[in-house]
């Protein structure tokens, strides 16, 4: 760097640590997705493999334990790496309560993530091309998961889950935001609550980003740090009409300050 000014080598260090910078946030991001499907794949096959020799009893909280714990490692290594900040301790408030049916916001596909890795006791409806899944599924039907394609089975199934004492996972919008704050609600998670006769809680998901929402392509990488926020709303009963009380939380989810507060466009908004 001979001949340049103080200036042109300050500006040429710059470019260097930015090139840098952006180089270790790809390798650390797509590294712990390689990390995830890996820890997944390994848990599904061991999952596979011990299904049929557990009783119920035994396999469903092993399941659900399982899956807690290799999501929690995910995101501890992620918060290690200082791409991803975490506060999801409101969680922990729950993790004692039994027969509940857990409703958050969807903003992205990491959601059930960063619920499931603080509470024991979850089951979740899932789709059944995850059930069958090479990566996921194995860990999912062991962990007692209900997949959707039968909406009569998944409904008595849910139901019976829930009375069971399990904390069943229900996105009420049934797919990620669309257009923040909220997609509209579906029914089915309302008909599953009055069926079992258990609580409702409402808990909101909090980000500065749009990684991983609906259409985000999975190369793309996003701005860091990622924020996610969680924190716990009101716990509701069904009593009346189901659609009655559709309308009534969708409204409430609506009236939510925090929640996707970025657009498609904006998503470098912070929290």
């Amino acid at each position: 760097m001979m001949g340049m000014t103080p200036a042109a080598v300050r500006s040429s260090f710059n470019r260097i640590a930015a090139l840098l910078k952006h180089l270790y946030e790809y390798i650390v991001l797509y590294g712990g997705l390689l990390l995830f499907a890996l820890m997944c794949l390994v848990w599904s096959l061991i999952a596979t493999a011990l299904a049929p020799f557990l009783p119920r009893k035994i396999a469903a909280p092993l399941g659900q334990l399982a899956i807690m714990a290799v999501f929690r490692f995910y995101l501890s290594v992620l918060k290690i790496t200082g791409i991803v900040h975490l506060d999801l301790s409101a969680l922990d408030a729950l993790r004692d309560d039994r027969s509940l049916i857990i409703a958050p916001n969807h903003p992205s596909l990491i959601d059930v993530v960063l619920i499931a890795s603080r509470l024991p006791h979850i089951v979740c409806i899932m789709k059944a091309s995850i059930w069958d899944n090479l990566f996921l599924g194995g860990g999912a039907r062991l962990a007692g998961y209900i997949r959707n394609d039968a909406p009569k089975d998944m409904i008595r199934l849910a139901a019976a889950a829930a009375r069971a004492g399990n904390q069943l996972l229900i996105f009420p919008e049934g797919t990620r935001t669309l257009v923040p704050p909220v997609n509209d609600f579906k029914g089915g998670f309302g008909l599953i609550a009055k069926k079992a006769g258990v609580p409702v809680q409402t808990v909101f998901i909090e980000t500065n980003s749009p990684f991983l929402g609906k259409g985000w392509a999975l190369l793309k990488k996003p701005d860091f740090p990622l924020i996610y926020r969680v924190r716990l709303g009101q716990r509701f009963e069904v009593q009346g009409e189901v659609k009655t009380f559709i309308a009534e939380l969708e409204q409430y989810f609506r009236q939510q300050p925090g929640i996707q507060n970025f657009t498609r466009e904006d998503g470098e908004k912070s929290l």
